[in-house]
């Protein structure tokens, strides 16, 4: 099952395990059965700490738990963790086998002290970005509480089920057997939803804060390197940010980083807050900011207002919140998010699997998306709204070369429908004709560009008419000692590498604020 290289990889993994446990499989007679298995025992052939059996008698077959005697652990996989989910594999082996989580004590002690009966399933796909934080979260939760119980099943493999919860996004997220949530979750976002207490704890110590003499609002790769950058002068800096990462947590592959020839986005986002937290940064997760109230005069300090509650000041503040996809506002759209409309074809592609389904917008991220669930689906359509695709050469060309994809030009899509429970269709207007048009479909992955995360900032900012806060060339925004950077911006061409740069230009900027300021 595994091959040479990942197997020497994974022996020195498992030397980490310092208490024995023993996996406990539940098989039939299918290949996929077999296929687990030999992975299985490819696992326990490399360390005497792990012991097998074939005699486990759960329902949902293959899958396999993760037993430590003496310890009162719930965490099973139902399917075959490899793709993304081999992580998640590994790192449950270290946590089941007593190697400690890098996590801060403070939420170590937190989980511990949870009580109340959390019994949690995780519907992901192997081919999901997304679901690996969402399933090593609850893992780890359920190694370190016998109240939180976990299992992690394959949407792909367990078809039934997916079509039973009517589940068209992934991840999905069930407790006690009610659905708890959809998409990227990570361990603090959890806690904070199952931790009634939590989020009011977190406000009054953010309150208590001293003002910092640079704040970034956001976690993206132009925070990240704010932060590095202003950490760097010696001054006293924070981070606050609705999700670490930004929108780097949904992008699959990047291969136009310089010096980084190729990586995924979960993988970058981890070692941009890794460097982060090499400096003296304060960072403040899970924190959405609301309102800023500017400083009254030159040496005062701002306020940044949370919707938690929380308050924070700061003598210079950077901005850069980044964007959000762009939705397509019709009827019918919030109806049926997560039940047939999505964002992500890379996380939700597999659970079409021999479905019609629609892509709007026919730029590179519509193309590619095209192309990508063309090998997965019966049926593609691409709608857009333009005469003519906008998507570079070669993708087209490849777009074209694929039997099962449809290509409609000149479509503006107006209404997303469905029964009630999921889509079954959208209608679109012929804009040669001004006719109306109904497809009939399963699903719809709406691709059609970047929406600023900026509407915090309405009448204190200058905006531009697209919603983006309007800089100069050195960052600063209409409102002195207030930088910005980023895709939330007016600076063209929203790259990682260009959010990157520009995040370093507004800290430079807003140090040398610092300095003239009294």
């Amino acid at each position: 099952m595994l091959d040479a290289n990942l197997k020497t990889q994974l022996k020195a993994y498992l030397e980490k395990v310092t208490q024995p446990f023993e996996i406990v499989a539940s098989l039939d007679d299918s290949d996929k059965s077999r296929e687990l298995l030999g992975l299985l025992q490819d696992i326990v052939g490399l360390t005497d700490k792990i012991t097998l059996k074939t005699d486990g008698a759960d329902a949902r077959r293959p899958s396999f738990s993760l037993n430590r005697p003496g310890a009162d652990i719930s965490l099973r996989f139902a399917g075959i963790p490899m793709g993304h989910e081999f992580t998640s594999l590994v790192l449950a082996l270290l946590q089941v086998g007593g190697h400690p989580s890098k996590l801060a004590q403070e939420v170590i002690d937190q989980i511990r002290t949870i009580e109340g009966e959390f019994n949690f399933e995780t519907y992901f796909s192997l081919s999901c970005q997304n679901c690996p934080d969402v399933v090593q979260a609850l893992n780890l939760m359920a190694v370190l509480n016998p109240n939180i119980r976990h299992v992690a099943i394959d949407g792909a493999l367990f078809q039934d089920e997916v079509n039973e919860r009517q589940i068209m996004s992934v991840p999905s997220l069930y407790l006690n057997g009610e659905l708890f949530g959809q998409g990227r979750m990570g361990v603090e976002e959890i806690l904070a939803r199952i931790d009634t207490g939590a989020a009011a704890r977190d406000a009054e110590k953010l309150n208590a804060k001293a003002a910092f003499d640079v704040l970034v609002i956001g976690g993206g790769p132009a925070g990240a390197s704010a932060a590095i950058y202003a950490a760097r002068k010696g001054i006293r800096t924070g981070v606050a940010a609705e999700r670490f990462g930004g929108q780097v947590l949904d992008t699959l592959a990047i291969e136009n980083f310089i010096s980084v020839p190729e990586t995924e986005g979960p993988k970058l986002a981890r070692a941009l807050e890794e460097h982060v937290k090499h400096y003296e940064v304060d960072l403040m997760n899970l924190q959405r900011a609301s309102a800023l109230i500017p400083a009254k005069g030159e040496g005062e300090l701002h306020e940044v207002k949370f919707e938690s509650g929380a308050s924070l000041k700061a003598r210079t503040l950077i901005l850069s919140t980044g964007a959000r996809w762009r939705e397509m506002n019709v009827p019918g759209e919030q109806e049926y998010r997560g039940r047939g409309v999505a964002y992500c074809p890379h996380c939700d592609g597999p659970l079409f699997k021999g479905k019609r389904v629609a892509v709007i917008g026919g730029g590179n991220s519509g193309v590619e998306a095209a192309i990508d669930l063309a090998g997965i689906v019966a049926q593609v359509t691409l709608i857009e709204f333009d005469d003519k695709l906008r998507a570079d050469a070669v993708l087209q060309k490849k777009l074209a070369s694929l039997p099962n994809v449809t290509v409609i030009k000149s479509a503006l899509t107006t209404e997303v429908k469905g029964d009630g429970q999921k889509v079954n269709g959208l209608v679109y207007k012929d804009r040669t004709n001004d006719e109306l048009r109904t497809l009939e479909l399963e699903g719809i992955f709406v691709q059609i560009g970047l929406l600023p995360n900026s509407e915090w900032l309405k009448g204190v900012v200058e905006l531009s008419p697209r919603g983006e806060i309007i800089v100069d060339a050195k960052g600063q925004t209409s409102v002195p000692g207030v930088f910005a950077a980023g895709d939330v911006t007016t600076v063209p061409y929203k790259q990682i590498v260009i959010a990157v740069g520009e995040g370093a230009k507004a800290s430079l900027s807003a140090f040398d604020h610092l300095i003239r300021t009294t």
